[in-house]
Order: structure tokens, then sequence, then C-alpha cells
């Protein structure tokens, strides 16, 4: 298992695939889910896929549902707090805390 960038909760760009933030003009979405063995993380309104779906006593129709599909953490990058662009990150330990910081603005990233 290794350690990921990435946690649920952040707000992050997609810089790879059809909703790259430079070709839709995406703002940052959130982190919904990380799938830590599979090195994908689920993020609010991208990758959207259509599933059918039988009806049930919640969906009594049926049909097709569009929801959330993971995306590799590679295609992500976590947003600068200060200037909301996107940015690297570096981890610093102190003691046992692990501490993410902004490459572009030094700014710690809760």
């Amino acid at each position: 298992m290794s350690k990921l960038h990435i946690k649920k909760g952040d707000m992050v760009l997609v810089i790879a695939g059809r909703d790259n933030y430079k070709i839709t003009g995406k703002t940052p979405h959130k982190v919904l889910k990380v799938l830590v063995d599979e090195q994908r993380a689920i993020v609010e309104g991208v990758n959207m896929v259509s599933k059918r779906t039988k009806p049930s006593a919640q969906n009594p129709q049926g049909g097709l549902v569009k929801q959330e599909a993971p995306i590799h953490i590679s295609n992500l990058m976590l947003v600068d707090p200060k200037s909301g662009d996107p940015t690297r990150v570096s981890i610093k330990h102190e003691g046992k805390n692990v501490i993410r910081i902004s490459k572009k603005s030094g700014e710690v990233i809760k």
C-alpha cells in the first residue's frame, strides 16, 4: 500500500482526459472517496457514466442512472489554497503528524 497525495474532502482539478479543466473550463471538484489499493479516487461531477438499474423501491422506474466512476490519482492535482491553481505537494513530518505543503505558495493544505 502506497501513500497518496490526495485525501477525501480535498479540492482537485482534473489534468488529463475528457474532464480536463483546460478544455472544459471546469472549476475544482471535491474528492468523495479515495480507493487506496487501486490508486483511484471518486470525484464529484467527474468521469460520469450511465449505469443501467433494475426497478427498486428507491427507483421504481429503473433505467439509466448517471454516477461518478473512479479516476486515476495521476490525473488529479490538488488546488493551491492561496491562488486556486493546480499545485504539486511536498510532505513534511512533524512527529507523527504528516503535513502537506503546496509547492506553489508554501501554504499548508488542510
